[in-house]
C-alpha cells in the first residue's frame, strides 16, 4: 500500500496542483469504443471501430455538404414569440433565451444555400441541441421560406431532420407547421425541383408526420431512430412486444419507408448523384 505514503516517496504535489486530462479529447461511443475527438472529426463524426454516427448539428452538416464550407445563411435572425404566454417550469421566453445562450443558435433549424460539388443546393438542417430540435413556428417558417427560395431559383432542396417532434410550448401553432411545410414541398414537386429528406437520430413526432417523410427520396443514417411515437409509448399502447430493431433506419428500410441508408462519409456524393440522375445531368465526379 505504498501509494498511501506519498511524502515518504518524495511525492508532494498538492491536490490543487494536479493536472487532469482536459475534457473533450476523447469520445466514447455507446458500444464502449474510444476515439480521439480530432480523429472523430476527420472521420465525419463516425466512430471508426463500430460505425456509430455521433449526433451532430447544422454547423457540422454544412461543413460536410457545402464545398469548402462556404454558404449563405438564410433568415438568420428569425426568432420565436410567445403568443400563448406559455409557462411550465419556466416561462417560454426564458426557455428560449436559455437555449439561445447555450447553443448560440436562434432556433432549432438553420437554412443556407451554397455549392455542393459545384452546383447550388439549399439545405435546412435541424439542431437537436435547441430544445430537442422541437418544431415550432420559426422552424416551420424557415423551412417554408427555404423551400420558396429553392422554387424561385430552381435549386434542389434538402432537409436534414433531427427532432423530438412538435414544440409543446406553441401548441396548435406548432402543429400548423406540418401543413405549411407540406404545401411548400408540394409546390416544389409540381415544379419538378428535387427534394431530398435525410432522417438522422432521432427523427420523431410531427417532423416524421410531415416533411421528413415527403422527400422525392427519403434517406437515413445508420442506426437512426425514426418514428412518430417512441417505442415505449407504442409498446404500452399496443400491449405487444416490438420486433428487434423497431423504428431503426434499418427496420424502416426493410419495410419500404426509406430508399437507402448512407454512411456520412458518402452523403455528399450520394445526394448529388441522385440530383444529377433526376435532373438528367452528367454525373459529377
Amino acid at each position: 500500500m505504498s501509494w498511501f505514503k506519498r511524502k515518504e516517496k518524495g511525492i508532494t504535489t498538492s491536490t490543487e496542483e494536479k493536472k487532469d486530462t482536459p475534457k473533450g479529447l476523447w469520445y466514447k461511443s455507446p458500444t464502449g469504443k474510444i476515439i480521439d475527438t480530432e480523429e472523430l472529426e476527420k472521420n465525419f463524426y463516425v466512430s471508426p471501430e463500430d460505425g456509430y454516427h455521433v449526433r451532430i448539428g447544422s454547423r457540422e452538416y454544412f461543413g460536410i455538404l457545402f464545398d469548402d464550407n462556404k454558404y449563405k445563411e438564410l433568415d438568420v435572425n428569425l426568432t420565436s414569440k410567445d403568443p400563448l404566454k406559455f409557462e411550465d417550469t419556466k416561462k417560454y421566453p426564458d426557455r428560449l433565451k436559455a437555449a439561445q445562450e447555450k447553443t448560440k443558435l436562434k432556433d432549432a433549424v438553420r437554412t443556407a444555400v451554397g455549392k455542393s460539388k459545384g452546383e447550388d443546393l439549399v439545405i435546412a438542417c435541424m439542431d437537436f441541441s435547441f430544445i430537442g430540435g422541437s418544431m415550432g413556428s420559426v422552424v416551420g417558417e424557415k423551412i417554408a421560406r427555404a423551400a420558396e427560395y429553392s422554387l424561385k431559383n430552381n435549386i434542389p432542396f434538402m432537409i436534414i431532420s433531427k427532432s423530438g417532434g412538435a414544440r409543446m410550448m406553441e401548441a396548435a401553432l406548432s402543429l400548423m407547421q406540418l401543413a405549411k411545410t407540406s404545401v411548400r414541398l408540394a409546390q416544389l414537386a409540381d415544379a419538378g425541383i428535387p427534394y431530398i429528406s435525410l432522417c438522422t437520430d432521432p427523427t420523431t413526432g410531427g417532423t416524421t408526420a410531415s416533411f421528413a417523410m415527403l422527400g422525392d427520396i427519403n434517406i437515413a443514417e445508420p442506426g437512426a431512430l425514426i418514428g412518430f411515437a417512441g417505442p415505449r409509448i407504442v409498446r404500452d399502447t399496443t400491449g405487444q412486444e416490438l420486433p428487434e430493431g423497431f423504428q431503426t433506419s434499418e427496420f424502416l428500410l426493410d419495410h419500404g419507408f426509406l430508399d437507402f441508408i448512407t454512411h456520412r462519409r458518402d452523403l455528399k456524393n450520394r445526394v448529388n448523384q441522385y440530383i444529377d440522375l433526376v435532373m438528367n445531368k452528367p454525373l459529377r465526379a
